[in-house]
Protein backbone atom coordinates (compact mmCIF):
# COMPACT_ATOMS: atom_id res chain seq x y z
CA UNK A 1 0.00 0.00 0.00
CA UNK A 2 1.43 3.38 -0.65
CA UNK A 3 2.34 5.72 2.35
CA UNK A 4 0.06 8.43 2.76
CA UNK A 5 1.43 11.90 3.26
CA UNK A 6 2.12 12.89 6.81
CA UNK A 7 -0.77 13.15 9.49
CA UNK A 8 -1.42 16.53 11.23
CA UNK A 9 -3.29 16.83 14.37
CA UNK A 10 -6.77 16.98 13.22
CA UNK A 11 -6.12 13.96 10.70
CA UNK A 12 -5.87 15.80 8.13
CA UNK A 13 -2.98 15.74 5.87
CA UNK A 14 -0.09 17.98 6.24
CA UNK A 15 3.50 18.65 5.18
CA UNK A 16 6.22 15.72 5.56
CA UNK A 17 7.92 15.45 8.74
CA UNK A 18 11.42 16.80 9.39
CA UNK A 19 13.93 14.93 11.71
CA UNK A 20 13.64 14.73 15.79
CA UNK A 21 16.26 15.14 17.96
CA UNK A 22 16.10 14.26 21.50
CA UNK A 23 17.39 16.67 24.58
CA UNK A 24 20.76 15.71 24.53
CA UNK A 25 21.29 15.37 21.08
CA UNK A 26 22.69 12.21 20.63
CA UNK A 27 19.45 10.58 18.78
CA UNK A 28 17.90 11.71 15.36
CA UNK A 29 15.16 10.18 13.92
CA UNK A 30 13.56 10.94 10.46
CA UNK A 31 9.65 9.77 10.66
CA UNK A 32 8.37 10.30 7.36
CA UNK A 33 5.40 11.24 9.20
CA UNK A 34 4.57 13.34 12.12
CA UNK A 35 1.24 13.84 13.67
CA UNK A 36 0.02 15.85 17.15
CA UNK A 37 -3.43 14.84 18.24
CA UNK A 38 -5.71 16.40 20.96
CA UNK A 39 -7.74 13.63 22.27
CA UNK A 40 -7.81 9.87 22.74
CA UNK A 41 -10.02 9.46 19.52
CA UNK A 42 -7.97 11.53 17.49
CA UNK A 43 -4.95 9.45 18.89
CA UNK A 44 -6.66 6.18 18.13
CA UNK A 45 -7.39 7.11 14.56
CA UNK A 46 -3.85 8.51 13.74
CA UNK A 47 -2.80 5.20 14.88
CA UNK A 48 -5.41 3.04 12.62
CA UNK A 49 -4.56 5.17 9.34
CA UNK A 50 -0.51 4.67 10.26
CA UNK A 51 -0.95 0.79 10.51
CA UNK A 52 -2.87 0.89 7.46
CA UNK A 53 -0.45 2.28 5.32
CA UNK A 54 2.17 -0.18 7.17
CA UNK A 55 4.12 2.17 8.66
CA UNK A 56 5.47 1.59 12.68
CA UNK A 57 4.22 4.60 15.40
CA UNK A 58 6.23 6.07 18.37
CA UNK A 59 5.42 8.47 20.87
CA UNK A 60 7.83 11.30 21.61
CA UNK A 61 7.36 13.10 24.57
CA UNK A 62 9.89 15.94 25.22
CA UNK A 63 12.98 13.99 24.47
CA UNK A 64 14.54 13.39 27.49
CA UNK A 65 15.57 9.85 27.40
CA UNK A 66 18.98 9.05 25.80
CA UNK A 67 18.06 5.95 24.18
CA UNK A 68 16.50 5.94 20.95
CA UNK A 69 13.40 4.53 22.80
CA UNK A 70 10.99 7.39 20.69
CA UNK A 71 12.76 6.58 17.07
CA UNK A 72 10.82 5.82 14.03
CA UNK A 73 11.18 5.83 10.60
CA UNK A 74 7.42 5.71 10.37
CA UNK A 75 4.59 7.75 12.37
CA UNK A 76 5.45 10.10 14.85
CA UNK A 77 3.32 11.22 17.81
CA UNK A 78 4.16 14.43 19.14
CA UNK A 79 2.85 15.29 22.04
CA UNK A 80 2.09 19.35 22.59
CA UNK A 81 -1.90 19.13 21.92
CA UNK A 82 -2.65 16.15 24.05
CA UNK A 83 -1.87 18.24 27.64
CA UNK A 84 -4.25 19.63 30.14
CA UNK A 85 -5.91 17.99 33.20
CA UNK A 86 -9.01 15.60 32.69
CA UNK A 87 -10.25 15.68 36.35
CA UNK A 88 -9.06 15.73 39.83
CA UNK A 89 -11.09 13.67 41.83
CA UNK A 90 -10.44 14.57 45.65
CA UNK A 91 -12.90 11.61 47.09
CA UNK A 92 -10.34 9.24 45.45
CA UNK A 93 -6.80 11.16 45.66
CA UNK A 94 -6.56 10.75 41.76
CA UNK A 95 -5.72 13.37 39.05
CA UNK A 96 -6.46 12.32 35.53
CA UNK A 97 -4.01 13.66 32.93
CA UNK A 98 -3.69 14.02 29.46
CA UNK A 99 -0.24 11.75 28.78
CA UNK A 100 1.16 14.74 26.78
CA UNK A 101 1.68 17.07 29.63
CA UNK A 102 4.76 17.78 31.06
CA UNK A 103 5.36 17.35 34.22
CA UNK A 104 6.15 21.12 35.23
CA UNK A 105 2.55 21.82 34.14
CA UNK A 106 1.14 19.07 35.98
CA UNK A 107 3.01 20.43 39.59
CA UNK A 108 1.80 23.54 39.14
CA UNK A 109 -1.71 22.49 38.56
CA UNK A 110 -1.96 20.35 41.28
CA UNK A 111 -0.26 23.19 43.77
CA UNK A 112 -3.42 25.49 42.80
CA UNK A 113 -5.58 22.93 43.86
CA UNK A 114 -3.42 21.94 47.00
CA UNK A 115 -2.19 18.69 46.03
CA UNK A 116 0.77 16.80 45.76
CA UNK A 117 2.61 13.94 44.27
CA UNK A 118 4.22 11.97 46.89
CA UNK A 119 7.38 11.28 44.85
CA UNK A 120 9.23 12.67 41.89
CA UNK A 121 12.12 12.86 39.94
CA UNK A 122 14.80 15.76 39.92
CA UNK A 123 13.36 17.11 36.71
CA UNK A 124 10.18 17.94 35.72
CA UNK A 125 10.15 18.80 31.73
CA UNK A 126 9.35 15.30 30.68
CA UNK A 127 5.65 14.41 29.88
CA UNK A 128 3.67 12.62 32.28
CA UNK A 129 3.51 9.48 29.51
CA UNK A 130 7.39 9.67 28.53
CA UNK A 131 8.17 9.91 32.63
CA UNK A 132 6.24 6.66 33.26
CA UNK A 133 7.41 4.68 30.35
CA UNK A 134 10.64 4.70 30.81
CA UNK A 135 11.05 4.32 34.80
CA UNK A 136 11.96 8.11 35.72
CA UNK A 137 12.03 7.98 39.65
CA UNK A 138 13.54 10.16 42.48
CA UNK A 139 14.87 8.89 45.83
CA UNK A 140 12.83 7.35 48.73
CA UNK A 141 12.50 5.07 51.29
CA UNK A 142 9.16 4.42 51.07
CA UNK A 143 7.90 6.08 47.84
CA UNK A 144 8.49 4.33 44.43
CA UNK A 145 8.64 5.45 40.62
CA UNK A 146 5.91 7.77 39.07
CA UNK A 147 5.25 4.66 37.09
CA UNK A 148 4.09 2.54 40.75
CA UNK A 149 1.61 5.91 41.53
CA UNK A 150 0.09 5.84 38.20
CA UNK A 151 -3.75 3.92 39.28
CA UNK A 152 -5.25 4.01 35.76
CA UNK A 153 -4.31 4.61 32.15
CA UNK A 154 -5.96 4.83 28.51
CA UNK A 155 -3.94 2.86 26.09
CA UNK A 156 -4.19 3.08 22.52
CA UNK A 157 -3.08 -0.97 20.67
CA UNK A 158 -2.29 -1.77 17.17
CA UNK A 159 -5.67 -1.90 15.52
CA UNK A 160 -6.79 1.69 16.94
CA UNK A 161 -8.67 -0.21 20.23
CA UNK A 162 -8.72 2.01 23.25
CA UNK A 163 -8.05 0.00 26.56
CA UNK A 164 -9.30 1.48 30.14
CA UNK A 165 -6.76 0.18 32.10
CA UNK A 166 -6.60 -0.24 36.23
CA UNK A 167 -6.06 -3.02 38.89
CA UNK A 168 -9.55 -3.98 37.98
CA UNK A 169 -10.50 -3.48 34.49
CA UNK A 170 -7.50 -5.48 32.06
CA UNK A 171 -5.26 -5.82 35.15
CA UNK A 172 -2.61 -7.65 33.15
CA UNK A 173 -2.23 -4.78 30.49
CA UNK A 174 -2.18 -2.37 33.78
CA UNK A 175 0.44 -4.38 35.51
CA UNK A 176 3.17 -3.84 31.81
CA UNK A 177 1.92 -0.61 30.51
CA UNK A 178 2.15 1.38 33.60
CA UNK A 179 6.45 1.06 32.42
CA UNK A 180 5.86 -0.15 28.81
CA UNK A 181 8.72 1.51 27.30
CA UNK A 182 5.68 2.07 24.05
CA UNK A 183 5.76 -1.31 23.24
CA UNK A 184 2.02 -1.83 24.12
CA UNK A 185 0.56 0.67 22.44
CA UNK A 186 0.27 4.68 22.90
CA UNK A 187 -0.86 6.07 26.14
CA UNK A 188 -3.33 8.76 26.11
CA UNK A 189 -4.32 9.47 30.03
CA UNK A 190 -2.96 8.74 32.90
CA UNK A 191 -4.57 8.76 36.50
CA UNK A 192 -2.23 9.46 39.27
CA UNK A 193 -2.68 8.79 42.85
CA UNK A 194 -2.04 12.31 44.63
CA UNK A 195 -2.12 13.69 48.25
CA UNK A 196 -3.11 16.94 50.25
CA UNK A 197 0.19 18.96 49.91
CA UNK A 198 3.17 18.74 52.47
CA UNK A 199 5.82 20.60 53.40
CA UNK A 200 9.36 18.89 52.91
CA UNK A 201 12.07 20.23 54.64
CA UNK A 202 15.56 19.80 53.15
CA UNK A 203 18.78 19.41 54.31
CA UNK A 204 21.83 19.76 52.08
CA UNK A 205 25.98 19.21 53.40
CA UNK A 206 28.79 18.29 52.05
CA UNK A 207 30.32 14.88 53.52
CA UNK A 208 33.03 12.91 52.98
CA UNK A 209 32.81 10.15 50.70
CA UNK A 210 34.21 7.36 53.36
CA UNK A 211 31.48 8.90 55.82
CA UNK A 212 28.72 8.85 53.33
CA UNK A 213 28.74 5.37 52.48
CA UNK A 214 29.90 3.86 56.05
CA UNK A 215 26.79 5.49 56.59
CA UNK A 216 25.08 4.78 54.32
CA UNK A 217 22.38 2.44 55.75
CA UNK A 218 21.83 4.76 58.33
CA UNK A 219 21.24 7.93 56.41
CA UNK A 220 18.73 5.86 53.71
CA UNK A 221 17.03 4.87 56.69
CA UNK A 222 16.22 8.10 58.85
CA UNK A 223 15.25 9.83 56.09
CA UNK A 224 12.60 9.75 54.01
CA UNK A 225 14.37 10.79 51.02
CA UNK A 226 18.06 10.53 51.10
CA UNK A 227 20.36 10.71 47.83
CA UNK A 228 23.95 12.09 47.68
CA UNK A 229 26.49 13.22 44.57
CA UNK A 230 30.05 12.14 44.34
CA UNK A 231 32.62 14.54 42.74
CA UNK A 232 35.19 11.90 41.21
CA UNK A 233 38.78 13.41 41.89
CA UNK A 234 37.80 13.83 45.42
CA UNK A 235 36.96 12.20 48.34
CA UNK A 236 34.05 14.70 48.45
CA UNK A 237 30.42 14.39 48.23
CA UNK A 238 27.09 16.51 48.87
CA UNK A 239 23.98 14.50 50.33
CA UNK A 240 20.26 15.81 51.11
CA UNK A 241 17.57 14.79 52.74
CA UNK A 242 14.09 15.23 52.42
CA UNK A 243 11.56 14.65 55.47
CA UNK A 244 7.61 16.11 56.12
CA UNK A 245 7.48 19.24 57.97
CA UNK A 246 5.31 20.84 59.58
CA UNK A 247 6.46 24.02 58.19
CA UNK A 248 6.36 26.77 58.23
CA UNK A 249 7.07 27.28 55.06
CA UNK A 250 10.97 28.74 54.36
CA UNK A 251 12.08 28.79 50.62
CA UNK A 252 15.53 29.40 49.76
CA UNK A 253 15.92 33.22 49.60
CA UNK A 254 15.49 34.80 45.97
CA UNK A 255 19.47 35.51 46.03
CA UNK A 256 21.05 32.59 47.65
CA UNK A 257 18.83 30.29 45.73
CA UNK A 258 20.05 31.57 42.25
CA UNK A 259 23.46 31.29 43.62
CA UNK A 260 23.05 28.45 44.42
CA UNK A 261 20.68 26.46 41.78
CA UNK A 262 21.82 28.77 38.99
CA UNK A 263 24.49 30.26 39.04
CA UNK A 264 26.85 27.46 40.74
CA UNK A 265 25.14 24.53 39.46
CA UNK A 266 24.21 25.82 36.00
CA UNK A 267 25.98 29.44 35.02
CA UNK A 268 29.57 28.35 36.16
CA UNK A 269 29.33 24.15 35.99
CA UNK A 270 28.86 25.12 32.37
CA UNK A 271 31.91 27.17 32.33
CA UNK A 272 33.53 24.75 34.53
CA UNK A 273 32.45 21.79 31.85
CA UNK A 274 33.19 23.57 28.48
CA UNK A 275 36.50 23.86 30.13
CA UNK A 276 37.50 20.58 30.95
CA UNK A 277 36.16 19.08 27.43
CA UNK A 278 39.13 21.35 25.94
CA UNK A 279 41.29 21.24 28.47
CA UNK A 280 40.66 17.41 30.33
CA UNK A 281 44.05 17.97 32.39
CA UNK A 282 41.82 20.58 34.42
CA UNK A 283 39.25 18.47 35.91
CA UNK A 284 40.60 17.58 38.54
CA UNK A 285 41.39 20.90 39.88
CA UNK A 286 38.24 22.29 38.87
CA UNK A 287 35.82 19.07 40.44
CA UNK A 288 37.99 20.10 43.65
CA UNK A 289 36.90 23.70 43.53
CA UNK A 290 33.57 22.67 42.71
CA UNK A 291 32.59 20.21 45.42
CA UNK A 292 33.66 22.70 47.71
CA UNK A 293 31.30 25.08 46.17
CA UNK A 294 28.28 24.28 47.64
CA UNK A 295 27.93 25.00 51.06
CA UNK A 296 25.26 23.68 53.20
CA UNK A 297 21.78 25.02 53.52
CA UNK A 298 17.85 24.02 54.83
CA UNK A 299 14.88 24.76 53.25
CA UNK A 300 11.54 24.61 53.65
CA UNK A 301 9.22 24.18 50.72
CA UNK A 302 6.04 22.53 48.75
CA UNK A 303 7.14 19.27 47.58
CA UNK A 304 7.75 19.59 43.72
CA UNK A 305 9.74 23.31 44.78
CA UNK A 306 12.03 20.87 46.62
CA UNK A 307 12.67 17.46 44.32
CA UNK A 308 13.26 19.33 41.63
CA UNK A 309 15.78 21.44 40.13
CA UNK A 310 16.81 23.24 36.85
CA UNK A 311 19.10 20.99 34.99
CA UNK A 312 20.45 23.63 32.12
CA UNK A 313 24.09 21.98 31.38
CA UNK A 314 23.49 18.81 28.68
CA UNK A 315 25.01 15.78 29.59
CA UNK A 316 24.85 11.80 28.20
CA UNK A 317 23.81 9.84 31.74
CA UNK A 318 24.26 5.82 31.96
CA UNK A 319 22.45 4.63 35.52
CA UNK A 320 21.93 1.36 36.75
CA UNK A 321 19.73 -0.44 39.24
CA UNK A 322 21.65 -2.23 41.71
CA UNK A 323 20.51 -4.63 44.93
CA UNK A 324 20.68 -2.19 48.05
CA UNK A 325 22.80 -4.66 49.49
CA UNK A 326 25.42 -4.39 46.94
CA UNK A 327 25.49 -1.03 45.97
CA UNK A 328 27.97 0.77 48.29
CA UNK A 329 30.56 -2.03 47.42
CA UNK A 330 29.75 -1.05 43.85
CA UNK A 331 30.54 2.34 44.04
CA UNK A 332 33.61 2.12 45.65
CA UNK A 333 34.94 0.18 42.93
CA UNK A 334 33.48 2.91 40.70
CA UNK A 335 35.83 4.90 42.75
CA UNK A 336 38.80 2.76 42.29
CA UNK A 337 38.01 2.82 38.64
CA UNK A 338 38.50 6.51 38.24
CA UNK A 339 41.64 6.78 40.35
CA UNK A 340 43.70 3.91 39.03
CA UNK A 341 42.24 5.33 35.64
CA UNK A 342 43.00 8.19 32.89
CA UNK A 343 39.72 9.10 32.83
CA UNK A 344 38.68 12.71 33.51
CA UNK A 345 34.87 13.38 34.90
CA UNK A 346 33.66 16.70 35.30
CA UNK A 347 30.36 15.34 35.94
CA UNK A 348 29.58 14.23 40.37
CA UNK A 349 28.44 10.53 40.43
CA UNK A 350 24.99 10.40 41.53
CA UNK A 351 23.47 8.08 44.48
CA UNK A 352 19.23 7.28 44.85
CA UNK A 353 17.14 5.15 46.97
CA UNK A 354 13.88 3.40 45.90
CA UNK A 355 11.51 0.30 47.75
CA UNK A 356 10.85 -2.87 45.84
CA UNK A 357 8.00 -2.44 43.66
CA UNK A 358 5.59 -4.99 41.57
CA UNK A 359 5.55 -3.98 38.07
CA UNK A 360 7.16 -6.20 35.48
CA UNK A 361 9.68 -3.96 34.11
CA UNK A 362 10.51 -1.73 36.82
CA UNK A 363 14.18 -1.21 37.84
CA UNK A 364 13.12 -2.09 41.40
CA UNK A 365 11.07 -4.80 40.59
CA UNK A 366 10.76 -7.36 43.10
CA UNK A 367 13.90 -5.50 45.04
CA UNK A 368 14.62 -2.79 46.83
CA UNK A 369 17.03 -0.72 44.98
CA UNK A 370 19.93 1.95 45.08
CA UNK A 371 20.71 3.79 41.70
CA UNK A 372 24.10 4.82 40.71
CA UNK A 373 24.20 7.12 38.14
CA UNK A 374 26.87 8.80 35.91
CA UNK A 375 26.94 11.46 33.57
CA UNK A 376 29.36 13.49 30.66
CA UNK A 377 29.42 16.39 29.32
CA UNK A 378 27.73 16.64 25.46
CA UNK A 379 30.15 16.84 23.17
CA UNK A 380 32.28 14.65 25.85
CA UNK A 381 33.66 10.99 24.31
CA UNK A 382 31.72 8.77 26.40
CA UNK A 383 32.30 5.06 25.60
CA UNK A 384 35.31 4.40 27.37
CA UNK A 385 34.06 5.61 30.99
CA UNK A 386 30.53 4.25 30.47
CA UNK A 387 32.19 0.21 29.29
CA UNK A 388 34.09 0.62 32.23
CA UNK A 389 31.63 1.68 34.66
CA UNK A 390 28.95 -0.83 33.30
CA UNK A 391 30.92 -4.06 33.71
CA UNK A 392 30.98 -2.72 37.55
CA UNK A 393 27.54 -2.50 37.37
CA UNK A 394 26.54 -5.69 35.77
CA UNK A 395 28.80 -7.68 37.92
CA UNK A 396 26.74 -6.35 40.53
CA UNK A 397 23.27 -7.71 38.86
CA UNK A 398 22.68 -4.03 37.72
CA UNK A 399 19.62 -3.52 35.81
CA UNK A 400 20.25 -0.65 33.12
CA UNK A 401 17.69 2.17 33.54
CA UNK A 402 15.61 2.21 30.00
CA UNK A 403 16.06 5.57 29.02
CA UNK A 404 19.73 6.21 29.48
CA UNK A 405 22.55 4.75 27.51
CA UNK A 406 23.42 1.18 28.10
CA UNK A 407 24.43 -1.95 26.11
CA UNK A 408 22.69 -4.37 27.56
CA UNK A 409 19.76 -6.91 25.34
CA UNK A 410 17.37 -9.14 25.70
CA UNK A 411 19.22 -12.00 26.68
CA UNK A 412 20.76 -10.19 29.54
CA UNK A 413 17.60 -8.41 30.74
CA UNK A 414 15.71 -11.73 30.50
CA UNK A 415 18.09 -13.04 33.34
CA UNK A 416 17.77 -9.37 35.30
CA UNK A 417 14.28 -9.74 35.55
CA UNK A 418 12.16 -12.51 36.77
CA UNK A 419 8.93 -11.11 34.95
CA UNK A 420 10.53 -10.26 31.66
CA UNK A 421 8.64 -12.99 30.28
CA UNK A 422 5.16 -11.99 31.41
CA UNK A 423 5.67 -8.87 29.83
CA UNK A 424 7.03 -10.16 26.39
CA UNK A 425 4.52 -12.85 26.56
CA UNK A 426 1.84 -9.59 26.74
CA UNK A 427 3.66 -7.64 23.61
CA UNK A 428 3.07 -10.53 22.06
CA UNK A 429 -0.73 -10.75 22.36
CA UNK A 430 -1.04 -6.89 21.85
CA UNK A 431 1.42 -5.96 19.41
CA UNK A 432 2.16 -9.20 17.60
CA UNK A 433 3.24 -7.16 13.99
CA UNK A 434 5.35 -4.76 15.72
CA UNK A 435 3.96 -1.72 14.88
CA UNK A 436 5.36 -0.07 18.13
CA UNK A 437 8.61 -1.65 17.83
CA UNK A 438 12.05 0.46 16.88
CA UNK A 439 15.74 -0.54 16.85
CA UNK A 440 16.02 -0.30 20.42
CA UNK A 441 13.01 -2.61 21.36
CA UNK A 442 14.22 -5.40 19.13
CA UNK A 443 17.39 -5.06 21.08
CA UNK A 444 15.96 -4.86 25.25
CA UNK A 445 12.86 -7.06 24.32
CA UNK A 446 13.68 -9.29 21.54
CA UNK A 447 12.21 -9.93 18.03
Amino acid sequence: MAVRNAVDGSGGRGPAAGPWRNWAGNVTARPVRTAAPASTEELAATVRAAVEDGLTVKAAGTGHSFTPAAATDGLLIRPERLTGVRGIDREAGTVTVAAGTPLRRLNEKLAAHGLSLTNMGDIMEQTVSGAVSTGTHGTGRDSASLAAQVTALKLVTADGSVLTCSAEEHPEVFAGARLGLGALGVISELTFAVEPEFLLTAREEPMPFAEVTDRFEELATENEHFEFYWFPHTGNCSTKRNNRSQGPAAPPGRVSGWIEDELLSNGVFQVACAVGRAVPAAIPGIAKLSSRALSARTYTDIPYKVFTSPRRVRFVEMEYALPRATAIGALRELRALVERSDFRISFPVEVRTAPADGLPLSTASGRDTVYIAVHLYRGTPHQAYFSAVEKVMTAHEGRPHWGKLHTRDASYLAEAYPRFGEFTALRDRLDPERRFGNAYLRRVLGD
